[in-house]
């Protein structure tokens, strides 16, 4: 992304977090779960009308709410940011769009904020946004309309708009300044913390299964992630903490934070794949670890797409912080990378009497989320969504089990050889 397109994206970003700061403030200190609170507006409908020449985006709302559009470039997106919504639109809602919008997500970014994204076919301006007042027996009504401009237009418009908006946001309210999350000394509790991190959430939904209800991989990775943390915290051996136990997207750079700032002696996050149409048939579970190089084509293209989440959500990361850039060097610390491998290695032989594997179960890619210097980091595909069989197990609560007592075996049998045997030289 250009430069004036990541700066108006934090400058967003950080009037947002201004305008929801207080009712975030105010909220109980149990995260919510957005779908189970009949508070929130809910987002029943949506359409896409027009063509090339103007198109318009409407939702229907069960109150007006307020709106704060934007447009990003490369990829060229409007982003609508609106408190926190409950989305209930029709199943596979978004994957076309029609006229200017190729398609859009929708979903939460942040307790107390939801976001729309439209990707759009190129540069766009918002010629009219604004919500209508619910009136008889109709809806409120959130409306966009778009209008094609040429680059150099939509580029002198992000210019002007970054201007307004850095003049309107203080430094210390943008995401780039935010401060990390306490660290959880757990009071000289001297147990290790595992960190738990369920891939995507929020905007941001990951794959979709091919079938009618299409079930979404941020779905189905926190179900499985809550019954992991259940597991091990009922050993007494662990402290858990997850990197999100809602529906709430979570940039990657974050949650490699959240591990450092909670002291975490291992991270696992959690995902499930699949396969486009016309890309064959791949089955079973795999676990990567962190490397420049990929172990082979499955696993870069994997690594390019779950790295691609933070553009996804309207904000594009590209751009790292000074604090991420040195992670990217220091975690050439082969301690780290060696205890990678060996817990890699324990999940591998725990789910083989628990699972199907993948025929190449151990693999390697350059992951972001797995970018912790000095935190042992693993990835666990569960399986792919787009095969029968794994997608039946995935959503079996037996095979959810035996699977997650698997991955529990194998963080004991990291645990003992690694405090058995004392830091690596």
């Amino acid at each position: 992304m250009r430069k004036g397109a990541t700066s108006i994206a934090g400058a967003m970003l950080g009037l947002m977090l201004a305008g929801f700061l207080s009712a975030v403030a105010q909220a109980p200190a149990a995260e919510p779960r957005p779908a189970d609170n009949g508070d929130y507006p809910l987002a029943t409908d949506v359409r896409v009308g027009g063509d090339g020449k103007d198109t318009r985006f409407v939702v229907d709302l069960s109150r007006k709410v307020d709106i704060q559009p934007f447009t990003l470039a490369d990829p060229y997106r409007v982003v609508v940011d609106l408190p926190q919504v409950n989305f209930q639109f029709p199943a596979h809602a978004g994957e076309r769009g029609r006229g200017l919008v190729k398609a859009f997500r929708y979903g939460l970014v942040m307790p107390g904020g939801s976001r729309i994204v439209l990707d759009t076919t190129g540069p766009v301006r918002v010629d009219k946004s604004f919500v209508l007042d619910a009136t008889g027996s109709q809806p409120a009504r959130l409306v966009l309309d778009l209008v094609p401009v040429t680059r150099d237009a939509f580029m002198r418009a992000l210019a002007v708009d970054n201007n307004r908006l850095a003049r309107a946001t203080k430094p210390s309210e943008r995401p780039s300044e935010k401060a990390s999350p306490p660290a959880a000394d757990g009071d000289g509790d001297p147990r290790p913390v595992v960190v738990l991190d369920p891939g995507h959430g929020g905007i941001d939904s990951g794959t979709h299964a091919r079938t009618g209800a299409g079930e979404a991989e941020k779905t189905l990775v926190l179900d499985f992630a809550l019954m992991l943390r259940d597991k091990l915290q009922k050993t007494g051996k662990y402290r858990v903490v997850m990197t999100r136990s809602d529906d709430t997207f979570v940039a990657l750079t974050d949650r490699v934070r959240f591990a450092r700032a909670h002291n975490a002696q291992l991270f696992i996050s959690i995902h499930c794949d699949a396969l486009a149409r016309g890309e064959g048939e791949a089955e079973g579970a795999s676990v990567y670890t962190l490397s420049d190089h990929a172990s082979d084509e499955e696993a870069a293209k994997l690594a390019e797409a779950e790295n691609r989440a933070d553009v996804i959500s309207g904000v594009d990361l590209t751009s790292e912080p000074d604090d991420v850039a040195g992670i990217l060097i220091d975690f050439a610390q082969r301690e780290t990378k060696r205890y990678s491998l060996q817990f890699a290695n324990d999940v591998v032989t725990a789910l083989r009497g628990a699972a199907r594997l993948h025929k190449h179960p151990l693999k390697s890619a350059g992951f972001k989320v797995l970018k912790a210097p000095d935190v042992p980091s693993v990835l666990i595909e569960l399986g792919y969504v787009s095969n029968s069989n794994d997608l039946k197990e995935l959503m079996s609560q037996s095979w959810r089990a035996h699977a997650g007592d698997a991955i529990v075996k194998a963080v004991n049998a990291y645990f003992t050889t690694r405090l058995a045997s004392g830091p690596a030289q």
